[in-house]
């Protein structure tokens, strides 16, 4: 046998040359370099794979459009929604109307425009993927009921939406808002004594102490009649309130920049490195946002962590008859012996939760309480009406905290009914915040629709959209976006709206624990301001005259304005936060 490539001569007298066809010996083939274009091409195993490849495109690809079919068209096609693309899904639909109005108004306007835009439907669909699981948002209170409530097969409610792990630096792993199962469950327990009722009436000293230095900035700007920010005052009012109940310590929010204790300086920076233009999810991939939002955490961390310590360690050294702290991180470490780094850990992530939820839902119900109140003189007339009735004549301030600080001072904040309705109509129109729940694929979860139909939301990140819910027509009325907190009075109201169709804090096991102390936030503070200032909106929202300079009443009783005061957001699925 010839070797592979070799020249065979087939006589004595024949010169050599390659033979053109290949020759064997022992029934075994011998291949020759040189394939003249008349023999048979044998194509090798590297092509043979592209080939077969090559042959497959086609099915693969129909195999994919059948897929992206089904998942755009076919998948959630019971569910009222917009018309879906087969590319896009309906990530096209909600840009053109987004791009319809104010671009930062909050996405909650944007799905009350679709809303509309599909005849009012109680819930509908979304498709965002891949940017985001499709979303159900939810316009009923009945079905926020559903996703909410405890069930046999969630007995802590639906999931938590997965989204919030974008905020882990702010708040921390370990979360109440994050957190699900039994983790959260302990964490409920263990902090929900410092959040009781009766509890949060013997802070009241702590709550007033902090008005002090709000009232005295508020009395300045009166006396000069120069403009300010109420978003910025009214905010480091609740964040240096949020903290002394929950830590006992005096953060100086309220103080100028240089004077703020640096676990404020450091949280704000923290918190506005997540109000960005990109998304929160987008930042997420920055390489650069990441390190500074993790070093900014790590610096905080270690503040807070110092601070418990400090407590606990007083805690543990107080003889029986001293007199012991009663903040909400006091009352959560009775009963622990040893501050091992998994407690240190959880408090401190609660600590972080508490000072951004407890400071910023209070500041945004204060805010839209007196832009209410300062364009609707028949609610501002009856509040001050009720307030003389229980605090007397004098209207300062001062005189209401040592009303407030007698030993009845709790009794009299159970008399405010008036003032109790301007709040939850102030958090109806204006809540802020909803929730969003998550339900694995293969758990068959199901919602029941009004007329009896069922959906199943298996995959489907719902979304209890409460500004939705609060302005059901079904409910609320031709009034529904009207400012009206008499609706809130008498037993006729209260038989005529069903409690599931207002939920501002949510409802179910996971309402949020702090919802009776940003009531009573509020109420002392509105208590203390409404007779002694008169609040005047400059630039967006501000009240239109006439032609004589007097402000324009419309048929609902309020002034009518030059341009309509909205609320804005993050940009769409950067996050939303929630109860707990």
């Amino acid at each position: 046998m010839k070797p592979h490539g070799c020249i065979l001569q087939t006589a004595k007298d024949d010169p050599p040359h390659e033979y053109a066809y290949a020759t064997t010996f022992s029934d075994v083939q011998l291949p020759f370099c040189h394939y003249p274009p008349q023999d048979t091409w044998i194509p090798s195993a590297d092509m043979l794979l592209i080939l077969s490849v090559l042959a497959a495109l086609p099915l693969v690809a129909f195999w994919l459009l059948n897929k992206l079919d089904y998942y755009r068209t076919k998948q959630f096609a019971a569910w009222p929604q917009p018309k879906p693309s087969r590319v896009w899904g309906h990530m096209k639909d909600l840009n053109a109307f987004i791009s319809r109005g104010e671009p930062n108004r909050h996405i909650d306007h944007v799905f009350a425009e679709i809303k509309a835009h599909l005849g009012n439907p109680p819930v509908y669909l979304l498709d965002v993927r891949p940017i985001q699981h499709p979303m159900g948002i939810v316009c009923s209170h009945e079905i926020a009921e559903q996703v909410a409530r405890s069930s046999k097969q969630f007995p802590y409610g639906m999931p938590k939406t997965p989204t919030l792990q974008a905020y882990k630096y702010l708040m921390g792993p370990h979360s109440i808002l994050t957190s699900e199962g039994e983790e959260w469950k302990s964490l409920r327990k263990r902090f929900n004594p410092g959040f009781a009722p009766q509890h949060l009436l013997t802070l009241l000293p702590c709550i007033l102490d902090k008005t002090v230095p709000f009232f005295e900035t508020l009395e300045r700007y009166a006396q000069s009649g120069e403009d300010f920010s109420l978003a910025e005052t009214c905010t480091n009012l609740t964040f240096d309130i949020i903290g002394a109940v929950t830590m006992d310590e005096d953060l100086g929010a309220q103080l100028p920049l240089d004077k703020q204790s640096e676990m404020v300086r450091l949280y704000h920076e923290l918190a506005a490195s997540y109000h960005r233009k990109s998304s929160v999810r987008a930042s997420g991939l920055n390489p650069l946002v990441v390190w500074h939002q993790y070093t900014l955490a790590r610096r905080l961390n270690a503040i807070i962590k110092n601070h418990i310590k400090r407590k606990f360690e007083k805690l543990k050294a107080a003889s029986i008859n001293e007199k012991k702290s009663r903040s909400v991180l006091a009352l959560s470490l009775q009963g622990i012996e040893h501050l091992d780094a998994h407690v240190l850990n959880q408090t401190c992530d609660q600590l972080k939760t508490f000072l951004f939820a407890g400071h910023d839902t209070t500041s945004i119900l204060l805010q839209w309480a007196f832009y209410e109140l300062s364009r609707t003189p028949r609610v501002l007339e009856s509040i001050r009406r009720e307030l003389d009735d229980v605090f007397g004549s004098d209207p300062s301030p001062a005189a209401v905290r040592d009303k407030l600080l007698a030993p009845d001072g709790g009794e009299l904040l159970t008399k405010l009914q008036y003032t109790s309705a301007v709040i939850k109509e102030t958090l109806r129109v204006y809540p802020s915040s909803g929730t969003g729940r998550l339900v694995p694929q293969g758990s068959d979860a199901y919602i029941q629709l009004p007329d009896g139909r069922s959906l199943c939301i298996d995959g489907v990140l719902m979304y209890n959209c409460e500004t939705l819910i609060h302005r059901d027509e079904a409910v609320y009325g031709e009034s529904k976006d009207d400012f009206v907190p008499e609706r809130w009075l008498g037993d006729a109201g209260a038989d005529r709206i069903p409690s599931t169709a207002w939920r501002p804090f949510e409802r179910g096991p996971r309402s949020c624990i702090g919802q009776g102390l940003a009531t009573i936030e509020a109420q002392v503070i509105l208590a203390c301001a409404v007779r002694r200032y008169e609040f005047v909106k400059i630039g967006l929202g501000e009240v239109a005259t006439d032609s004589a300079g007097e402000p324009i009443l419309n048929p609902q009783g309020q002034y009518e304005v030059k341009s309509k005061l909205f609320n804005v957001s993050m940009p769409v699925f950067s996050g939303t936060f929630q109860q707990d």
